[in-house]
């Protein structure tokens, strides 16, 4: 998707968040929903619409998994961070636990949707 597609589609869903203070919907975004989205808009029949999610997810699934940073401009960054081993305290005993060292994923959001997310403006906004 071009900068300026996903600009416009951030301030299209900007439109319809809700005001500040209003009850929020709270909906799940799922696979279904997002092949459903490429189905309408681009216009390929549902079976390559699913084909062309489950390929995308699955490339950023591969990418994340080799230790790979995936920015998707206008959106945020995926980044998998290596956390070492540390001595962690189990609340309710107060024994000490070591907590093995592990990757973890998180996610970065870019500027434009957290602007888009608070309702500012995302005019003239770089990422």
């Amino acid at each position: 998707m071009s900068s300026t597609n996903s600009a416009s589609a951030l301030r299209m869903r900007e439109r319809e968040a809700p005001a500040a203070g209003a009850a929020e919907n709270v909906r799940t975004l799922t696979r279904a929903d997002l092949t459903d989205a490429v189905y309408r808009r681009v216009g390929l029949s549902r079976s390559e619409s699913a084909a062309l999610v489950e390929s995308v997810l699955e490339e950023i699934c591969e990418a994340l998994v080799r230790g790979e940073t995936v920015k998707l401009s206008s959106f945020g960054s995926f980044v998998v961070r290596s956390k070492g081993e540390r001595i962690g305290r189990n609340p309710k005993t107060g024994v000490e636990v070591p907590i093995t060292p592990r990757r973890v994923m998180v996610f970065k959001p870019s500027n434009t949707l957290k602007a888009a997310i608070n309702g500012e403006s995302t005019e003239g906004m770089e990422d």
